[in-house]
């Protein structure tokens, strides 16, 4: 049967992110973004406060999602499934969409003043530091999809490995407490693979507590009867985690690894537990977005970082700006996804695997 409540949280996310990636113009952590408009700590508050559960939470509902998809396919089919919906737009995204963002980069932030074909160029040749926010080669937001690829090939190994060996995983009687504890683990797997921040190994083994655990109907009743308790005891956790990060500049080693784990674990399982408490629905309008949400994903910041360009350097004051550039980039990506969607080909580079009646 159907999670509805998965799907819903994750295109809610994705559309979060055009909130999100418009507060990174204003953001304080020293990295400028494509188009950068200067410090503004109620925007970077925004950004500090979904940072520990944000990207977990969809590598989580990936791990969750996969349980449910290997019911009714084989490894095999998985993988091939994973090599169509996620391997060809993160190679298709790098070399057509990406070096837009960064071609807007160069002229903020460098005042580059070729043209788009030169700029192509040394996309491929000038390597910085991968964000692409001074220009030069990047993955950009699209590392997400290329983790996601590599983390589930790792993953389905493990899976059909265990399920040949005589260990069981059996988590039907679970305490709530034991479940939380497993942020312990998520904590000492932050050193394996981390690169620029971001873990393999952190997020794989989100997306296997993700299979293991969060996709057990006996566990996620518990989360769901326990909701509210965790809601506050993530926002206690993180509120403390922010202060200490912009009062003290906790950000790094064990202990402040440690800290985040535990408020993003939290964060992950009171936003499925009211998922699954209020969101186990579906209609035309979320089944719209279920669909639609990973082109999105794969659209939206070059749009948003194009408009952004144009309305920093045209128009003035914070709420004008921002707002322009939120509604902006959500409305034009709108409308690219809908002609995209219906061009045969195309499609496939951006994950689209619906066929449509044209």
């Amino acid at each position: 049967m159907r999670k509805h409540y998965i799907d819903n949280i994750r295109w809610i996310s994705i559309l979060l992110l055009f909130i999100y990636h418009t507060c990174m113009i204003w953001n304080n952590f020293g990295d400028e973004f494509y188009i950068w408009g200067g410090d503004n700590q109620l925007l970077s508050g925004f950004i500090l406060f979904l940072y520990p559960v944000y990207m977990p939470l969809l590598f989580t509902i990936a791990g969750i999602s996969s349980k449910l998809a290997l019911k009714k396919r084989s490894y095999m089919e998985y993988t091939k499934e994973r090599v169509l919906r996620l391997l060809v737009p993160f190679v298709g995204g790098v070399l057509l969409i990406v070096p837009v963002q960064t071609f807007y980069a160069e002229k903020f932030h460098n005042a580059y003043k070729g043209g788009y074909i030169q700029q192509y160029k040394l996309f491929f040749t000038k390597i910085t530091d991968l964000s692409g926010y001074q220009g030069g080669l990047t993955p950009g937001h699209l590392w997400f999809i290329w983790y996601l690829f590599i983390i589930s090939l790792i993953a389905i190994i493990i899976i059909s490995l265990i399920k040949k060996s005589r260990f069981k995983i059996d988590v039907n009687k679970i305490s709530l407490s034991k479940v939380i504890a497993l942020f312990i683990i998520i904590c000492f797997s932050i050193p394996i693979l981390e690169i620029g921040g971001k873990s393999v190994g952190k997020f794989l083994m989100l997306f296997l507590l993700g299979y293991y655990v969060l996709s057990n109907d006996a566990v996620m009743d518990k989360i769901e009867e326990n909701r509210y308790s965790l809601l506050i005891a993530f926002i206690i956790v993180n509120s403390i985690h922010m202060f200490l990060f912009i009062c003290y500049k906790f950000d790094s080693g064990l202990l402040y690894n440690g800290f985040v784990s535990f408020a993003g674990w939290l964060g992950i399982l009171a936003i499925l537990g009211i998922g699954k408490h209020s969101m186990d629905f579906s209609n035309r309008l979320t089944n719209y977005f279920a669909i639609s949400s990973f082109p999105i994903y794969i659209i939206h910041q070059t749009v948003l970082v194009m408009i952004a360009y144009y309305v920093m350097t045209m128009l003035t004051g914070l709420l004008i700006q921002f707002s322009c550039i939120a509604v902006g980039s959500f409305l034009v990506t709108m409308v690219i996804y809908e002609i995209i969607k219906r061009i045969p080909y195309i499609r496939i580079l951006f994950g689209i695997k619906v066929r449509l009646k044209i």
